[in-house]
């Protein structure tokens, strides 16, 4: 008598998709990619070169007298903040532009995980950016503001928190240029979306001469950045936590609306 064997069941696949393995893709992409290196260096020297700067020609009882001493010494984390927002629009804009978006989807069919890992990678490295690059600023302003009225330590009261608020608030920024990036899929039109949706629109509203429209302002990315990055409370703006809340939503929904459209179109 002979015995029929059933038929082995196939071997699984040893390389399957998980997002641990996405997040790695993207990291290396990010890591490998010349512009992330030129658009990094020139946050970092931005930060760095306006921190001393100021440091250097401050006089206690000038004009910048009553300034918060962290603002005073990262002055330049708002054109460090641009040069991040083109990393993030790059990041996204830059793979439609350049056609490997295609090769990307075909590796990751769902596509969620591709955004959701650009995202997370982008937000790591830029957040650790930031606030190693900060803390080096302050630390170098510090040695010629010693014997002034901006004198600090880390120590002092705010002074961590904010260091810490300014890398969060430049970090959701460059998040919002992402998500704008992949929503438009063209590093021109992100750019100009960014710029003036973000940066300049602010500032036109700012001029109308309603409380209404002042008190909402206060929630916009741009303002809402410049609250964590303060060591003392600003007169009139909101608190941290809800600046943090409110920059936060910006950013969810700035992500939202690409992955919305993921699902309704071709890459």
């Amino acid at each position: 008598m002979t015995t029929t064997q059933a038929p082995a069941a196939p071997a699984p696949a040893p390389y399957g998709i998980t997002f641990p393995r996405v997040l790695r893709s993207e990291w290396h992409k990010l890591r490998t990619v010349r512009s992330t290196w030129i658009t990094a260096l020139s946050a970092v020297l931005l930060v760095l070169g306006v921190g001393v700067l100021m440091g250097a020609t401050y006089t206690s009882g000038g004009g910048d007298s009553d300034v918060d001493t962290v603002v005073l010494v990262l002055y330049g984390s708002q054109l460090s903040g641009v040069c991040l927002a083109v990393l993030g629009i790059l990041v996204t804009a830059g793979e439609y532009s350049s056609g490997l978006v295609r090769a990307t989807f075909a590796a990751v069919p769902g596509r969620l995980p591709v955004l959701g890992a650009k995202a997370a990678v982008l937000g790591a490295a830029v957040f650790v950016l930031c606030l190693l690059t900060n803390a080096a600023a302050f630390l170098t302003a510090q040695l010629f503001l010693d014997d002034t009225d901006q004198a600090a330590s880390l120590t002092d009261d705010g002074v961590l928190g904010a260091l810490a608020g300014n890398a969060a608030g430049v970090t959701l920024l460059a998040l919002v240029a992402l998500g704008l990036g992949a929503a438009l899929r063209s590093v021109p039109g992100a750019l100009g979306a960014f710029i003036g949706g973000v940066v300049v629109l602010p500032e036109v509203l700012g001029m109308l001469p309603y409380d209404a429209v002042d008190t909402a302002l206060r929630y916009f990315p741009t303002q809402a950045a410049g609250v964590l990055g303060s060591a003392t409370p600003l007169p009139g703006a909101p608190s941290a936590g809800a600046a943090l809340l409110a920059l936060a939503l910006w950013a969810a929904a700035a992500l939202a609306v690409p992955a919305l459209l993921l699902r309704r179109r071709d890459a």
